[in-house]
């Protein structure tokens, strides 16, 4: 027997519903995670798609448990920090189907980490060398403008 489509996302809510603990929700419908995390319905289809998610399936409705909720975590805090999607697969394939990664994610975390803060501080000192130029360029041509405007000379415009 085939549920109607409209009644797919009943089935699932009463299936996430039925499979709470009273103090911590295991499982969550698609629409709450997107409104938890404020993304949409089909970014969290994007980040299946790209196998960094995978939701158990109940009557066609998509549901997630608290480590496929860990998981959209972990990928929408690391792609703030501009870590591209495959660096984010990676790291959590890393993490295995029991943690018996955990290790060797803590050592990728640290060694990503390490090359992207040096990447950033070396950034940061080639842009305070250009603001210190630039600021010897603005403060030379005022004191050429000045000079100019007191020797009586009109302003350019």
């Amino acid at each position: 027997m085939t549920l109607p489509t409209a009644a797919l996302p009943t089935d699932a809510q009463a299936f996430v519903d039925a499979h709470r603990d009273v103090d911590a929700a295991e499982l969550f419908g698609i629409t709450e995670l997107c409104n938890e995390f404020g993304i949409t319905l089909r970014a969290l289809r994007f980040y299946e798609d790209k196998g960094l998610l995978a939701p158990r399936r109940v009557s066609g409705a998509r549901v997630y448990t608290r480590r496929d909720r860990a998981r959209l975590a972990l990928i929408l805090r690391a792609k703030a920090i501009g870590s591209p999607l495959s660096e984010i697969k990676r790291f959590l394939d890393l993490y295995g189907d029991h943690g018996e990664g955990r290790s060797q994610q803590l050592g990728y975390v640290i060694a990503r980490t390490d090359a992207a803060i040096a990447e950033l501080e070396l950034k940061r000192a080639r842009i305070d060398e250009t603001l210190a130029e630039l600021r010897v360029i603005n403060a030379s041509c005022k004191g050429h403008l000045a000079a100019r405007q007191q020797a009586g000379e009109a302003p350019a415009r």
